[in-house]
């Protein structure tokens, strides 16, 4: 196996030259910064299993507005860098001093990442069809690095609570997720997905999970696959869709190394 759980100052390989992310050099041997997963295959790279979520150009994500300035609201995204909403970036024209009457301090939007600088400046837009002002529901925060799970392999954990809880669940990359549907569905999507994130270390998941839906519905859980072509949130503009990653899957391969697959978003 190529991969494992480390801790902090773990020593992990005698050949500097492998060393990539998640790891640090010292007297010519590699050691992690992180806890986290480490995979082995071509250099030695850990990835962390808690802390920030560090923005990318075109993440989809929740921001909740923190302050509003002339042009800018300043957005917390849950990352060491606030996120920038110029004026320009809302979907409609309004003056400068209308702008708390659109997004005032504490609002929650989903925005996307629209750019990055050298220099971690990370400017948002709301100028996409699939970006709105989150006004009702319920929301939630997990580990960023753990998105991967909460989607799950081609989607197939975040279809099935969506088609059990009958609730619309958006989960934002930097671990923000977004539930709308009815008081007790909604219950039960927190509830499963609270245990998710207790629980994503440890194999079998998808299986605790219809197990945990079944006892709580108290019927019977099937887990659907979900269909090869979906529509786009920019299609169906009445419910958001969540941000699914593809990750390939393979019959022959353990559960347990399927995880950690998705933890380090890896595709073989």
């Amino acid at each position: 196996m190529d991969k494992k759980l480390v801790i902090p100052g773990e020593f992990l390989s005698d050949d500097p030259s492998l060393a990539d992310e998640g790891t640090y050099v010292e007297d010519n041997k590699v050691f992690s910064t992180v806890f986290g997963i480490a995979s082995f295959k071509n250099h030695v790279r850990v990835v962390p299993l808690s802390g920030k979520y560090i923005p990318k150009p075109g993440d989809l994500i929740i921001g909740v507005i923190k302050e509003v300035t002339y042009s800018n609201w300043i957005v917390d995204i849950r990352s060491p860098y606030d996120g920038l909403l110029h004026i320009s970036e809302f979907p409609r024209r309004i003056e400068n001093d209308e702008m708390s009457k659109y997004l005032k301090i504490g609002d929650s939007i989903m925005t996307l990442v629209r750019d990055v600088d050298a220099n971690m400046k990370v400017e948002l837009t709301l100028n996409d069809q699939r970006l709105r002002p989150i006004k009702e529901g319920r929301m939630i925060e997990v580990t960023p690095s753990k998105v991967p799970r909460f989607i799950g392999r081609s989607g197939s954990m975040i279809a099935m609570l969506k088609n059990e809880t009958k609730c619309n669940i958006f989960i934002g990359q930097n671990g923000r997720i977004w539930i709308t549907g009815r008081d007790n569905e909604m219950s039960l999507a927190i509830n499963s997905l609270l245990k998710i994130e207790r629980e994503t270390h440890i194999s079998g998941l998808t299986d605790r999970i219809t197990k945990f839906l079944k006892e709580q519905k108290g019927g019977k859980v099937q887990v659907k696959e979900p269909e090869k072509k979906q529509k786009t949130m920019a299609e169906d503009k009445t419910e958001p869709m969540p941000v699914e990653e593809s990750i390939e899957e393979n019959e022959d391969k353990p559960e347990s190394e399927g995880i950690l697959d998705e933890l380090l978003g890896n595709k073989k």
